[in-house]
């Protein structure tokens, strides 16, 4: 632990010469969920973060309404108010702040894990952070996925004009946009550009929007398509970019293709997200090569290295849409109880 670390209030600052039961790596909702559970149960446990708390939300766009109503995000039992049903990304952090510190828990942000390996009854951990590597009989990682975007291999991709994520609107006024696919959050990103005065342009290679697309959404980008305020180009794959235009390639089904040069001040690559596999695989753990999905199981979140576990997205590898928070909480819950009933007297 590094000396200049200070726990939160009302937190244990564990030694680094006797083991933890537990650590949990990543603070976001279902990091949090495992603390608290792990807590309550009597675990002594600590969190390790490379970003702020709820380091995913922080990075949302800042103006960001949740798709989901307030109570599926809570945790710990805490409420989460709200001026509406669907809370902001402004509550949210504040709510989550607010639940670490009345909880306690012990949240070491800013603390990067550069290494996990099992050894002997338990792990070593290395982080960027501690000089010393940190022990512990279990860890639960709870990694999500927001910092590990599907890229795009082509030239120009890392222009500086260039993101794989969409903060706001404002700067872009007046302003060229190209974004790069057909989902919630790309169409949602072009709404709100649109109305504060963007010219939004959308590729997409699939013939028409994902069919994920939220279904509040869908009606809403397709009438604006319709009507010529934002254009749409289907069938379409970048092929380069350059400092002031996206060169895409466009070939319909039955045509001839086509090639096209959109004129773009900022390019927004909004492409999904794959959760990294890297420290389940350095433990050990069993990860599909093709999918990057970890082997679990499907009632406890082990995996196949006794003591780690992976909950909510981490282990999903490419399919995270197939977990959100309110379907990851368990998930915490679930890890936290078979650890604890391994570990504590009478368990």
């Amino acid at each position: 632990m590094s000396p200049a670390y200070t726990p939160a209030e009302g937190a244990t600052n564990p030694s680094t010469t006797a083991p933890l039961d537990a650590l949990i790596v990543g603070a976001g909702p279902i990091g949090l969920e495992a603390a608290i559970a792990a807590k309550r149960a009597g675990l002594r446990t600590a969190v390790l973060e490379q970003g702020a708390i709820v380091h995913a939300i922080a990075n949302y766009p800042t103006y960001m309404t949740f798709f989901t109503t307030s109570e599926r995000l809570e945790v710990g039992g805490h409420p989460l108010v709200t001026a509406s049903d669907k809370p902001t990304r402004k509550e949210a952090l504040d709510y989550y702040r607010k639940v670490v510190a009345n909880e306690g828990l012990d949240v070491r942000t800013f603390t990067r894990v550069t290494g996990l390996a099992r050894d002997g009854d338990g792990f070593t951990v290395h982080t960027a952070k501690d000089a010393e590597p940190l022990r512990a009989r279990a860890v639960l990682l709870a990694t999500g996925y927001f910092d590990d975007p599907n890229r795009l291999d082509v030239p120009g991709a890392d222009l500086p004009h260039v993101s794989y994520r969409y903060r706001e609107a404002h700067p872009e006024y007046g302003r060229d946009v190209v974004i790069v696919g057909g989902g919630s959050g790309a169409a949602d990103a072009a709404l709100d550009l649109h109305r504060h005065g963007a010219r939004v342009t959308m590729v997409h290679r699939g013939a028409d929007f994902k069919r994920s697309l939220k279904y509040w959404i869908r009606p809403n980008i397709e009438n604006r398509v319709k009507e010529g305020s934002i254009r749409a180009v289907f069938h379409a794959c970048v092929a380069e970019i350059t400092p002031d235009h996206v060169v895409v390639e466009r070939t319909p089904p039955g045509e001839p293709t086509e090639r096209l040069e959109l004129r773009a001040d900022r390019v927004l690559l909004l492409l999904g997200y794959r959760a990294d596999p890297a420290l389940l695989l350095a433990a050990g753990a069993e990860v599909d090569t093709a999918t990057a999905v970890a082997t679990v199981d499907p009632a406890t979140r082990e995996a196949t290295v006794p003591g780690l576990y992976a909950i909510g997205s981490a282990g999903q590898g490419g399919r995270t849409s197939d977990v959100f928070i309110e379907n990851g909480l368990p998930h915490a819950r679930a890890a936290v109880a078979h650890l604890a009933s391994r570990l504590l007297p009478g368990g």
